[in-house]
This record gives C-alpha cells, sequence and structure tokens, in this order.
C-alpha cells in the first residue's frame, strides 16, 4: 500500500514550523494512542503512520530529503538514506515528557534554595551618598534539629522500597513502557518514616532574619544588590538560595533625578528676573549661590556643575539644572497696584522690551492670515 504524504498524515502546511509539527503530531498521538483507542483496530495503525511523520518532518535532514525526493528519500531500501528508524517512545517522550514524566534520574531531594526579593525604599540622599541600612527577611531556613534531612534526630531517611533508591519507576502502557517518578518517595529515592517534631520532616523551619545592607553610591530605581546565599535554604542540604535587594527610590520634594543629573525649579521675583541678582539655591551637599542676570526669561535653565549624582557604575559626577520661574506677585496693595500700572504705561509700545510678545502676535497674525 502506497504511504500517505507526511504533511497530510499530520495534517500540516509544507511550511509548516517545528512548533506546528510538534502541536499536530500531539494532537494526533493523543487522539489515536492505542491505551486511548482500545476498541479502534485501526489507532494503533494510525498512531504510528503520525510517529513516522512527525519523526522524519521534524528532523532537518529527513525532512530535507523527504521534500526533495519524498518517500524514497528517506527509504533505505530505495537508496535514500536516512529512512524510518526512530523509536516510538524517543518521539512520544520528547512531546509528552512534561505530562507522562521524562527519565531525569534520582534527585536525592537535594535541590537549591529559592532566590528572594527584597524591596528596599531610599530616599533620594541616601541613594546618591550610600547608607547601610539593616532589613528584616521572612526566610525558611535550615532545621536546626534535625540539620535539615527531615527525621527526627536520631535517626535517617531509609531507600524507598518501591523504587530501590532509584526515584523512578517503570509503568508499562499499552505500547509504551515509561518511567515515572516514584510515587512513595516522589523521586528523592529515600523515605522519612520518622519526621523531625520541628520541621514536620520539611527539614526547613521560617523565621526572620536581620541583615545589613550596604547601599553604595549613586544606585537608582531598578538597581538591585545581590546577597549570596540569604536566600531560602536548600531542601536536604542542598545550597541556599540568594536575596536580590530592589532598590526604590522615593520622590524628592525639591529635586527629580535622571541618571546622574539633577533637576529643580527655582521661583524669582518679577524684579530680581529684570534686574538680576544673587540667590541661594538648595543642593544635596548644602546651600550654593546662584547668580541671576539681569533680563532672566521664566523657563531658563541654569546649571550647576558637579552637583549632581555620581553613578554606581562610574562615568563621572552629574550637574544641577536649576529652571527659573519668574513668580507674578498676589495680593497686592493699592499703592503696589499703582506703581505697577504707572509701569506698565511707561513702557507704551515700545517692542523691545517684550520681544517674544511681539514674535508670538506676529506668528498668530500669519496662521490666522493663511488659514
Amino acid at each position: 500500500m502506497d504511504k500517505r504524504d507526511y504533511y497530510d498524515v499530520l495534517g500540516v502546511d509544507r511550511d509548516a514550523s517545528a512548533d506546528d509539527l510538534k502541536k499536530a503530531y500531539r494532537r494526533l498521538a493523543m487522539k489515536y494512542h492505542p491505551d486511548r483507542q482500545s476498541s479502534d483496530p485501526k489507532a494503533e495503525e494510525k498512531f504510528k503512520e503520525a510517529s513516522e511523520a512527525y519523526e522524519v518532518l521534524n528532523d532537518g535532514e529527513k525532512r530535507s530529503a523527504y521534500d526533495r525526493f519524498g518517500h524514497a528519500g528517506v527509504d533505505p531500501n530505495q537508496g535514500g538514506g536516512a529512512g524510518f528508524e526512530g523509536n516510538f517512545s524517543d518521539i512520544f517522550g520528547d512531546v509528552f515528557g512534561d505530562i507522562f514524566g521524562g527519565s531525569r534520574g534520582r534527585s536525592d531531594g537535594v535541590s537549591r534554595g529559592s532566590d528572594l526579593r527584597y524591596n528596599l525604599n531610599l530616599s533620594l540622599e541616601q541613594a546618591v551618598n550610600g547608607d547601610s541600612v539593616e532589613i528584616q527577611v521572612p526566610v525558611l531556613a535550615q532545621c536546626g534539629d534535625c540539620g535539615g534531612n527531615g527525621s527526627k534526630p536520631g535517626t535517617s531517611p531509609i531507600t524507598c522500597t518501591d523504587c530501590n533508591g532509584a526515584g523512578q519507576v517503570r509503568v508499562s502502557q499499552g505500547f509504551f513502557s515509561l518511567q515515572q517518578t516514584c510515587p512513595r518517595c516522589r523521586g528523592q529515592g529515600r523515605v522519612i518514616t520518622d519526621p523531625c517534631r520541628a520541621c514536620s520532616g520539611n527539614g526547613r523551619i521560617e523565621k526572620r532574619k536581620t541583615l545589613s545592607v550596604k547601599v553604595p553610591a549613586g544606585v537608582d530605581n531598578g538597581d538591585r544588590i545581590r546577597l549570596s546565599g540569604e536566600g531560602e535554604a536548600g531542601l536536604r542540604g542542598g545550597p541556599s538560595g540568594d536575596l536580590y535587594v530592589q532598590i526604590d527610590v522615593q520622590e524628592h520634594s525639591i529635586f527629580v533625578r535622571d541618571g546622574r543629573h539633577l533637576y529643580c525649579e527655582v521661583p524669582i521675583s518679577f524684579p530680581d528676573a529684570a534686574l538680576g541678582g544673587e540667590m541661594e539655591v538648595p543642593t544635596l551637599d548644602g546651600r550654593v549661590k546662584l547668580k541671576i542676570p539681569k533680563e532672566t526669561q521664566t523657563g531658563k535653565v541654569f546649571r550647576l556643575r558637579g552637583k549632581g549624582v555620581t553613578q554606581v557604575r562610574g562615568g563621572g559626577v552629574g550637574d544641577l539644572l536649576c529652571k527659573v520661574l519668574i513668580e507674578t506677585p498676589i495680593e497686592l496693595t493699592s499703592r503696589q497696584k499703582d506703581l505697577l500700572q504707572e509701569f506698565k504705561t511707561s513702557l507704551g509700545e515700545n517692542e523691545k522690551h517684550s520681544p517674544k510678545e511681539k514674535s508670538w502676535f506676529s506668528g498668530v497674525k500669519n496662521f490666522f492670515e493663511g488659514l
């Protein structure tokens, strides 16, 4: 009997990806598996056909030969070369290993402890200058009574009699003989007959650990500090995990950080902006004098070099950029209002006093004339 086209067998296009092939074979294998379709005499034949098609198309070399020469390209009896020499159990285990269990070998229950994360809130000053902070972290630590093996002091786990310490048992399922994790010892190969009372046989107990975290100068939001071996204790004497301290810098009332630079807004009065002057501005190192030139406009930015942040990864010290905001006076007295009105009248229509105002109105006029 002539063989069906492998692509038709799996129900995929000829340009199907490896994932498409795997999904198609998985669907057919679940449908025609002999254990599922014991009443259908053709189920095993269809299952073998699907397995053969998947074995060829999932192999790049065999698939290329099949695409060029058809079945003759993969039939050793016709001089094609590769042929179908696969093992159904290997193929099925590759696709369904996550369901039926793969051959992973005995683990002895020894495993590395989980990594932990701790969110550490810092002020901007702490992040910029560095600090040493004490934190308390809830962890699973090794049980001191049993030393982490889970057995009552003076006793030890015994070898599992179901798997003879292998951690896995072989199960026959119709056409296949598969290895599964031993249900009695759960793959550990050993059984605790007399569990430790302190940890109930788990080998670990909950406790709060106090640690001192050295925060380097220049850390920023999202940076992580790794403390090796300070995570959860491993199972059955396995190595401990790590603790990752995640930095979260709180908002500052004055400064905004962007990388190695700091930004702040500096309000100044109208007379100071017009006549110029000198004022004190804050920095993280203290106050410094900022000279305001005459005729300063709102939004002008002054740069104070070296007053920013030294980044933890290097690259030099950043700057402090101060943005000037001219503050409009409020709650004026009658005398102050008269003086301002007199000042406004003195300006008259002279455009040189308000160059931006003139250019803005000219732009608005040109805009409407162009509509």
